[in-house]
């Protein structure tokens, strides 16, 4: 059975760390370059973080440059976003995606996607 879980969601206070993961079960996410998406209440949804299918391109949205990290976990079918020094502003629903392809790291259209994440919420605020 194909299934796709994501965790590691939460209330954080601002400065705060989390850490995200989707892992599968029954395929091997490695077959696959991910996205992580971000929609926030009343934001159009954004893609805050690409990985190619190997890891070696990234891309992140210029609002989390230098504090979320995207990685991928091989042996554990894992992809990760590692959250730091987080702010109100990275608040919203985050939601993994696939597309079926090497590279990540160019703008797509929802069609492009093969997988999509139930989302997991995160909260910033004091």
């Amino acid at each position: 059975q194909l299934q796709l879980v994501e965790s590691g969601g939460g209330l954080v206070q601002p400065g705060g760390s989390l850490k995200l993961s989707c892992t599968a079960s029954g395929f091997t996410l490695a077959s696959y370059a991910v996205s992580w998406f971000r929609q926030a209440p009343g934001k159009e949804r954004e893609a805050v973080s690409r990985i190619s299918r190997v890891g070696n391109f990234r891309k992140y949205v210029d609002s989390v440059k230098g504090r979320f990290n995207i990685s991928r976990d091989k042996a554990k079918n894992t992809v990760a976003l590692q959250m730091k020094s987080l702010k109100p502003e990275d608040a919203g629903v985050y939601c993994y995606a696939s597309r079926e392809a090497y590279y990540c790291c160019d703008d797509y259209g929802s069609g492009a996607y093969v997988q999509w994440g139930q989302g997991t919420q995160v909260a910033v605020s004091s």
